[in-house]
């Protein structure tokens, strides 16, 4: 497409005004921007001959030496690279329709003030409180418009347009044939800066106040879980107010773990009760509980007690407690001890040596391997 006449690539007549080449360039060069059609080659080619032809006939000097010799003509005289000269304010036109709204600097600057107005805080709860439910007193402090400045943090409110942006609140930054938009990193986005502090709040805009209530924990709540308390975050100028996250944080148990809504507890069994089997009684979230251990029952195994775990904190009703086992031995035996337990060996015969009879001719096969 670059081979082709500029005036054919723009769509226009030889004779058309800047206005006519303008619109016609601006039309083209939003239908073929690289962002409307991405990964597509043809469309990315024929948006830099679009370019390439507006940098020309945008230009009185340069459309007159085409006119005259064509693009032989333009030989020597820099096109910037192939970029935007005389089209860049245009792109940037593009870019505010295209993506909706850079608008007037006016509508583009954010919020005047500094500080958001939602907050978020952290409440410590022991893992009683999260697993019934409490309620606890909050005490904390919230951001409120400094009134000498109105919250910008400038002597008397009085902010300078900002010298990088020069107010627009944008800066365009250039790579190859692509031009970007961004936030201006000086005034993020408001086109204007401060040169002289407030002395009432040192230029930060805000006076922090501080303030207690009371809220009501729900049952089952867990660590990353929040509550939002609406109207109790940061105030703006005008008197709007955000609102207030509490972000939990619960404390582990000594002896309990959870695990969503299920609770986990470890319970040490002799190894005599593994052997005879045994009734116990475990202490459960919400009071004793009675466990039955069959005779045997293997280290580690669990036993479950449906819905004796957490509430779900949305009503989803409960989980369950699990109770694992885990065997004890004696770490030492008295004389006495010792001899029973060898006469109790001796009356399981063979039983008491299982491995005897599954190795069985093991060892002489073994044996063999090394003659």
């Amino acid at each position: 497409m670059t081979d082709l006449c500029y005036y054919e690539i723009l769509q226009v007549q030889r004779d058309a005004d800047k206005s006519t080449i303008k619109k016609a360039y601006r039309k083209l060069a939003m239908k073929y921007h690289p962002d409307k059609n991405p990964n597509d080659k043809e469309a990315e080619e024929k948006f830099k001959a679009v370019n390439e032809a507006y940098q020309v006939l945008s230009d009185e000097q340069k459309r007159a030496i085409y006119d005259r010799y064509g693009k032989e003509g333009l030989q020597g005289h820099s096109q910037s690279g192939g970029g935007f000269a005389g089209g860049f304010e245009d792109l940037s036109s593009i870019f505010e329709e295209m993506f909706g709204g850079f608008g007037s600097s006016r509508q583009r600057r954010q919020k005047q003030y500094n500080y958001d107005l939602d907050m978020q805080i952290e409440l410590i709860l022991e893992f009683n409180e999260a697993l019934f439910g409490t309620k606890k007193e909050i005490k904390y402090k919230y951001k409120t418009a400094c009134k000498s400045c109105n919250g910008t943090g400038a002597k008397d409110g009085k902010l300078n347009q900002c010298p990088t942006c020069h107010g627009q609140g944008q800066i365009h930054i250039r790579q190859g044939f692509m031009t970007f938009a961004q936030t201006c990193p000086s005034c993020k986005g408001t086109g204007e800066t401060v040169t002289q502090k407030c002395t009432s709040c040192n230029g930060k805009g805000y006076t922090e106040i501080e303030d207690s209530f009371k809220v009501d924990i729900p049952e089952g709540i867990d660590s990353g879980n929040r509550i939002r308390v609406s109207g109790r975050g940061n105030i703006a100028p005008n008197g709007t107010r955000g609102d207030l996250y509490i972000l939990m944080r619960v404390k582990e148990d000594k002896h309990f773990v959870r695990d969503g809504n299920n609770i986990y507890l470890e319970v040490p069994v002799f190894f005599t009760q593994i052997a005879l089997g045994a009734t116990i009684k475990v202490p459960g979230p919400r009071g004793e509980l009675e466990l039955k251990i069959p005779a045997g029952s293997p280290d580690k195994k669990q036993f479950t007690f449906r819905n004796e775990g957490v509430k779900d904190v949305n009503g989803y009703g409960k989980g369950d407690f699990i109770v694992q086992i885990k065997i004890q031995y004696p770490s030492s035996l008295s004389a006495e001890q010792k001899e029973m337990l060898e006469k109790l060996q001796q009356s399981f015969g063979i039983e008491s040596k299982p491995h005897e009879d599954l190795f069985g001719g093991l060892f002489e096969t073994v044996k063999g391997w090394f003659k």
